[in-house]
């Protein structure tokens, strides 16, 4: 008994350090264009100085989140949601 509730708090707990951690970096990514650099790099974005501007724009703009991805990259290839074959009633 003692050992789950051990994994399930270290879980929990886990989690939220890791939420914190990220929020941390994203934060200071905004602030710094050579760490955003190097993260688009590790992603295989090659971004001129005019979408290095974009992002941070737009991190600033969404607290953190880039949704569509980074600014003049290419979209992933295939569907992520393939249609669903059963029928819907």
């Amino acid at each position: 008994m003692i050992p789950i509730v051990t994994l399930i708090v270290g879980l929990v707990g886990g989690f939220f350090i890791g939420v914190y951690y990220l929020r941390r970096q994203l934060t200071n990514m905004q602030n710094d264009p050579q760490m955003l650099q190097k993260m688009a790099k590790q992603m295989g974005y090659n971004m001129s100085g005019k979408q290095m501007q974009q992002a941070q724009q737009m991190m600033k703009k969404n607290g953190g989140a880039m949704p569509g991805g980074m600014p003049g990259g290419k979209a992933p290839k295939g569907n992520a949601f393939p249609p669903s074959n059963k029928r819907r009633k």
